[in-house]
């Protein structure tokens, strides 16, 4: 029996296009998650899900995905049922088939190095209308403006040589979570309540700990960074970070160690910036870009940042970033070790870019943005097939290099993702 269609002794035209080997893995792949779908219609729909979303078509959505299967209108009549069944339909847990996804793909990503980022994120979806689940008028930076779109937020971890989304939830605006009989017309259980993003992230943060992945320094941008209540879970859960504030963010100086440490005043972080010697400003490079390098002015100083509730916070670096060299405009709290060079800080702190390659190739290869559907579930089965695949896929990307090549290439990306940072 063919183990991408359990139901049928027909191979979808995806392993036509496939090395042998690869198409060998593939099945391995997919055999492996059949006792989490359980129900042998759930297993045939959700091959022939990720098949169409491997295809090369310009739409992934269920309609041209099954129209482009089947020559046959009849047939493809029946597809589109079989597809709409198993991502909006089905109840098959979500979570469980992200983390064998993600075990899958980082056996193979670990031969390169161990994890050494956890990102966190959020990116939109553009829609029209009001009936999908969490949308409305808001800001995303997907489109650099307010929009009517959704939000998710997402976690991907990462290593010098590839990057993997593992999960990833909607953000549910209090316009949603306020109106339960608009949820439930979406398919929203009554239990999921409003969460501000930061929160979304830490469960996530937590879920990926409990199943074990291996932890890396956390990284995210100011939406996250700058919530101390953000910042003190980080500690609170044992992990570094580093992440970016807001130039408003309130910390104390501190000079020296030991018996001559000493803590200077309360003041935001744009007035310790303004109040530097110009010895403490250096030029520092992080990366080599597709045009330049990749550098700027910075400062990295020793601080101790105000929390929330006034409770006292261990001392860590305030990173100040000159991107046009006239005026301080970008600053990050990193927990990182005191011992590591001002470079390694840095670079790690910039490692963020690889959450918008992710974006992209989330989205323009796999359609995670094409899904159509206005329930609640069937996004989220939408969003674990298409991680599903993409977990394969960088499977596969680590394969094709050998370890010994690790730091001698790199993903191409141009300059605008490289300095989203």
């Amino acid at each position: 029996m063919n183990a991408l269609d359990p139901a049928s002794s027909e191979t979808p035209t995806l392993v036509t296009a496939l090395h042998p080997d690869a198409e060998k893995r593939l099945h391995s792949y997919l055999e492996g998650v059949w006792s989490l779908l359980g129900d042998r219609r759930r297993r045939s729909g959700f091959a022939s899900y990720a098949c169409g979303l491997f295809g090369d078509s310009d739409r992934k959505s269920v309609e041209p995905m099954s129209a482009r299967s089947c020559g046959d209108p009849k047939k493809a009549e029946a597809e589109h049922r079989k597809l709409l069944r198993v991502v909006a339909e089905a109840t098959w847990e979500d979570r469980p088939v992200r983390e064998y996804a993600a075990r899958y793909a980082l056996r193979e990503m670990e031969r390169h190095g161990q994890i050494q980022h956890w990102i966190v994120d959020d990116t939109g979806f553009l829609k029209q209308g009001k009936h999908s689940p969490g949308v409305q008028r808001q800001y995303t930076g997907s489109a650099g403006k307010t929009a009517n779109c959704q939000v998710a937020v997402s976690l991907t971890l990462a290593n010098e040589h590839a990057h993997l989304p593992i999960d990833m939830q909607l953000y549910l605006p209090e316009s949603w979570t306020n109106d339960r009989a608009r949820c439930r017309a979406a398919k929203i259980p009554d239990e999921v309540d409003f969460r501000p993003k930061w929160k979304i992230a830490i469960e996530m943060i937590r879920d990926g700990l409990a199943a074990g992945f291996p932890a890396g320094v956390l990284l995210a941008d100011a939406d996250y960074g700058n919530k101390s209540e953000f910042r003190d879970e980080l500690d609170d859960l044992g992990l570094r970070y580093a992440v970016a504030i807001q130039k408003g963010t309130h910390v104390r100086r501190v000079r020296g160690h030991g018996k001559s440490r000493v803590v200077g005043e309360r003041v935001a972080v744009e007035e310790v910036a303004f109040d530097l010697d110009p010895s403490e400003i250096r030029q520092v490079s992080w990366r080599e870009g597709t045009k330049e390098t990749m550098s700027a002015n910075f400062a990295i100083v020793r601080v101790e940042p105000e929390t929330s509730d006034g409770r006292k916070r261990r001392e860590q670096w305030l990173i100040i970033e000159w991107p046009d060299q006239h005026m301080p405009s970008k600053y990050a709290l990193s927990t990182l070790s005191h011992k590591m060079s001002a470079k390694k800080i840095i670079r790690t702190l910039k490692e963020r870019w690889r959450t918008e390659r992710a974006y992209q190739d989330l989205k323009g290869e796999l359609g995670l943005d094409h899904f159509e559907g206005r329930s609640y579930r069937g996004w989220n089965h939408h969003v674990t097939i298409v991680f599903f695949c993409f977990a394969f896929l960088a499977a596969e990307q680590a394969r094709a290099f050998s370890p010994s090549t690790v730091g001698t290439s790199r993903p191409l990306c141009d300059d605008a993702v490289e300095r989203a940072a």
